[in-house]
């Protein structure tokens, strides 16, 4: 079988779509199953993965990867490869493939809160999704909270739907090595996560603790624009926040490895991976109480409400400075984390696409 893949997201700096897609390409080089299949990457340039060529060929398609380059340039290219079926791991795919797809839908922070996005990107997403969708052999998605919103929001059958929880990867494994109260948070800055509060939270602690510091890792993404100086600036912790736009794994591996306590306020996630790669790496959250927060962390985080900055502080000094509900916490974490597999994740995928393929193939017989 020839799986063509969206890759873009391999190229430059992957984040979250990237990291998710380069877990399963690992894996699948890896996996006795996935050896019967050829794979074909579709991007605009070399991806920053080192996998096997002869199995994971990459179709170089000029553009910009945007729109134009994901229906007009991809689909003229791909049509010639004999493909039997198409992965879009990130929210949407090339309409006009003549074969069947299984799209990747994360989370509908975009339908269920146009107003955090440009109005025209909005749009966008939102068309592009529900057309990708409704014309989907099949549709993964990392959470049930998530497949509900998909069934609610963009009307799909739920026997097309399947919750296959995403790998941690290699991102967790570290030595941890705690120095001082270090706070950590990573992911891509968007207003619903809540940075400007996680710094107003934190300034307390750095009031009273001369050695606290906080590591923000992630690209500020924020609309409307969120300046994370001036928040840094007006409670004067220039010398205690530290601003990091990208990092290698290494680098945060390093960082988590650091680390004694991470915070997430997220009002709205599909999952939330960065708090699971913290408790892999012995690191425990702090989460705002939300049901897919809960989902997927269960017992091993401390839960705060929305806004409620005091109650968000105490729950920080709590996992910096108290051992037992430290203990608590990561003893929990083996029960919660024993559901993200990489190559569980993997494994499921690939059998989500294979069937994707095969039952197009008998649909076809049969007519």
């Amino acid at each position: 079988m020839r799986i063509g893949v969206d890759a873009r997201e391999l190229c430059g700096r992957p984040t979250g779509v990237g990291r998710y897609l380069a877990d399963l390409l690992m894996q699948w080089s890896v996996d006795d199953r996935a050896r019967r299949h050829d794979f074909v990457l579709y991007a605009p340039e070399a991806v920053s993965l080192t996998l096997d060529a002869r199995r994971f060929a990459t179709r170089l398609v000029a553009g910009s990867p945007g729109t134009w380059w994901e229906q007009v340039r991809t689909p003229t290219v791909a049509a010639d490869d004999h493909l039997d079926v198409w992965f879009a791991p990130g929210y949407t795919a090339p309409l006009r493939l003549r074969v069947p797809t299984v799209v990747a839908v994360h989370d509908l922070s975009f339908v269920a809160h146009p107003e955090w996005f440009r109005v025209r990107e909005g749009m966008r997403r939102r068309w592009l999704t529900r057309q990708s969708a409704s014309r989907a052999t099949a549709i993964v998605t990392i959470s049930e909270f998530s497949k509900r919103e998909v069934i609610e929001r963009l009307n799909i059958a739920e026997e097309r739907i399947f919750v296959i929880q995403p790998g941690i990867g290699t991102r967790g494994c570290v030595t941890p090595r705690p120095s001082g109260p270090r706070v950590l948070f990573v992911g891509s800055i968007f207003n619903r996560r809540r940075v400007p509060d996680l710094i107003r939270t934190f300034a307390p602690i750095a009031r009273t603790n001369s050695d606290a510091s906080l590591d923000i890792v992630g690209e500020n993404r924020t609309y409307p624009r969120e300046d994370l100086h001036l928040t840094i600036s007006a409670e004067g912790l220039q010398d205690r926040v530290r601003l990091h736009e990208y990092v290698s794994d290494d680098q945060l591996r390093d960082l988590y490895a650091r680390a004694r306590a991470f915070v997430f306020l997220s009002e709205y996630e599909g999952l939330g991976l960065t708090p699971l790669e913290a408790l892999a790496a012995g690191v425990p959250p702090v989460l705002l109480d939300t049901a897919v927060a809960r989902e997927s962390c269960g017992d091993a985080a401390l839960y705060v409400p929305i806004g409620n900055l005091q109650r968000t502080t105490r729950a920080l000094e709590t996992l910096l400075f108290d051992e037992l509900t430290r203990a608590r916490i990561l003893g929990a974490r083996s029960h919660v984390l024993e559901r993200y597999s990489s190559p569980a994740a993997a494994k499921r995928t690939l059998s989500v696409i294979e069937n994707a393929a095969t039952h197009a193939v008998d649909r076809h017989r049969l007519v």
